[in-house]
C-alpha cells in the first residue's frame, strides 16, 4: 500500500470512560446539563422556569431562532409558519394504514422512522451539507411539526380508529392531546402535557440527540438525522422508561409490598425504572417539577407514587450508601401521562414530539460544521498480523 500521500491519522492515545461520560465532543450555543448542580438550561434560560411561563411554541421559537419571541405579534406569527406544516402530504397519509398494520406490534414509534423518511422523501429533503442555512431551517421546520401528526395517527390507525385532522386553531400539545383522542382536551391536562414536552425538548448529549449530531455530521438531510435519532430514543435504556416506571408501581401493587419488593430487586442488582440518572447527583429537576404537577392532581395513583419514591430512596440510601439515586424524569412523567388520559404505548412517541425539537436544533448547529464526527476505538483483539489460513 502506497501511503506517501496519506493523510495523518491522529495517535489513539487517551483511555475513554465507558459511554464516553464526560468526554467533551463539541461546542453548543444551545444548552447544558449542569448535574452536580441539579439545574439544566434551553440557551440562557432554566428549562423548567420556561415550562412553568411559557408556551411549547415560544421555546421552539428560542431553539430554532436563538431568542424568544419578543412579543405577541412574533409568537403568532411563528405560530402561522407551523400551522399549515402539521397537515400531512397525500402520499404520506395514504401510506400511513398500511404501515400502522406493518408495525402493529412495535408500535408507532416504529412506525415513524418510515414514516418521517417517506415526508422528507416526498417533501424533497436534501442533504443539508449542499443546502443553506434558511432552507435546513425549513425541513427542519416542516419535519417537527409532522411529528405529532404522525405519531397520533399511526396510534390511532393501530387501534382501528380514524386518524384525526390537526386544528388550526389548537397550540401544540392541545392539538396532540385533541389527535391522540379526538376529543376536546381539557385545558388543565393540556397545560401539564405542554409542561412536561417542554422539559423534554432537549438534555445535553444524550445517546439520541449525538446520534442525530453524528448523523448530521456526514451531511445527511434532517429526515435521515432523526430517523437515526429515534432509533436511539427507542432503546429502554434512554426513551423507554416512563411506562416501565409504571409498570414498576402496578408490580408493587399496595403499600406493604414495597419495601420486599424493592429491596429484592436492589439486592439482586436490578435496576428500579425511573430511579438515577447518568449525569444528575442531585434530583432531577423535570422530576421535581412533574412531582408537583402530578400533586396538583391528587388522587390515589399520586398518593402511591410518593409512596414509593420515599421508601426507594429510603432502600437505595440503606444498601448503597454514598450514592445519590433519586427520581429521574420518567418517574413522575409516567404518572402525570396517565392522569392526563395518554395511553402508556405512547408515553415515549410523546417524549419523541417534544424531543424532535431539541435534535433539529442540534441538527442546525452541526450542520455549520464541515468535519464529520469519526472517532476512534482502542483494538483490544488478537495481535496482528498473522497469517492467513488456508483451507484443506
Amino acid at each position: 500500500m502506497n501511503t506517501i500521500n496519506a493523510p495523518a491519522v491522529p495517535a489513539v492515545t487517551a483511555e475513554s470512560p465507558r459511554g464516553l461520560a464526560g468526554v467533551v465532543v463539541t461546542e453548543t450555543q444551545l444548552g447544558d446539563v449542569r448535574g452536580r448542580e441539579g439545574f439544566y438550561h434551553y440557551r440562557q434560560y432554566s428549562a423548567v422556569e420556561l415550562a412553568d411561563s411559557r408556551t411549547f411554541e415560544d421555546v421552539w421559537h428560542l431553539m430554532f431562532r436563538g431568542a424568544l419571541p419578543a412579543d405577541a405579534a412574533e409568537r403568532a406569527a411563528f405560530a402561522a409558519e407551523i400551522t399549515p406544516l402539521r397537515r400531512l402530504p397525500a402520499e404520506v397519509r395514504g401510506a400511513l394504514p398500511a404501515l400502522a398494520r406493518a408495525t402493529a406490534l412495535s408500535g408507532p414509534l416504529a412506525g415513524l422512522r418510515t414514516a418521517l423518511s417517506l415526508l422528507g422523501a416526498s417533501a424533497g429533503f436534501r442533504p443539508v451539507y449542499d443546502l443553506t442555512p434558511d432552507r435546513r431551517a425549513a425541513d427542519a421546520m416542516a419535519a417537527c411539526a409532522a411529528v405529532p401528526t404522525l405519531l397520533t395517527a399511526l396510534h390511532r390507525l393501530g387501534q382501528g380508529l380514524e386518524p384525526v385532522e390537526p386544528r388550526d386553531d389548537l397550540p401544540y400539545a392541545a392539538n396532540y392531546l385533541y389527535m391522540l383522542t379526538g376529543q376536546e382536551p381539557d385545558p388543565v391536562k393540556a397545560r401539564a402535557v405542554e409542561r412536561y414536552l417542554i422539559s423534554t425538548i432537549d438534555h445535553g448529549f444524550n445517546a439520541s440527540t449525538f446520534t442525530a449530531r453524528v448523523i448530521a455530521s456526514t451531511g445527511a438531510d434532517v429526515a435521515a438525522c432523526l430517523t437515526g435519532a429515534i432509533g436511539a430514543l427507542s432503546g429502554p435504556l434512554h426513551g423507554g422508561a416512563p411506562s416501565r416506571a409504571l409498570d414498576t408501581l402496578d408490580a408493587i401493587g399496595t403499600a406493604d409490598r414495597i419495601d420486599p419488593w424493592i429491596r429484592e430487586r436492589v439486592l439482586a442488582g436490578d435496576r428500579i425504572m425511573g430511579f438515577g440518572h447518568p449525569v444528575y447527583r442531585t434530583e432531577d429537576p423535570r422530576s421535581r417539577m412533574l412531582r408537583e404537577i402530578a400533586l396538583g392532581f391528587g388522587g390515589p395513583l399520586v398518593d402511591f407514587a410518593v409512596e414509593v419514591e420515599r421508601h426507594v430512596e429510603e432502600i437505595l440510601a440503606e444498601l448503597k450508601p454514598g450514592r445519590e439515586l433519586h427520581t429521574n424524569v420518567e418517574f413522575y412523567a409516567g404518572v402525570v401521562m396517565e392522569l392526563c388520559g395518554l395511553p402508556r404505548e405512547m408515553f415515549t412517541p410523546t417524549f419523541c414530539a417534544a424531543r424532535v425539537i431539541g435534535w433539529s436544533a442540534n441538527v442546525l448547529e452541526q450542520a455549520t460544521d464541515s468535519k464529520i464526527i469519526r472517532p476512534a476505538a482502542r483494538y483490544t483483539g488478537p495481535t496482528p498480523p498473522q497469517p492467513v489460513p488456508t483451507l484443506g
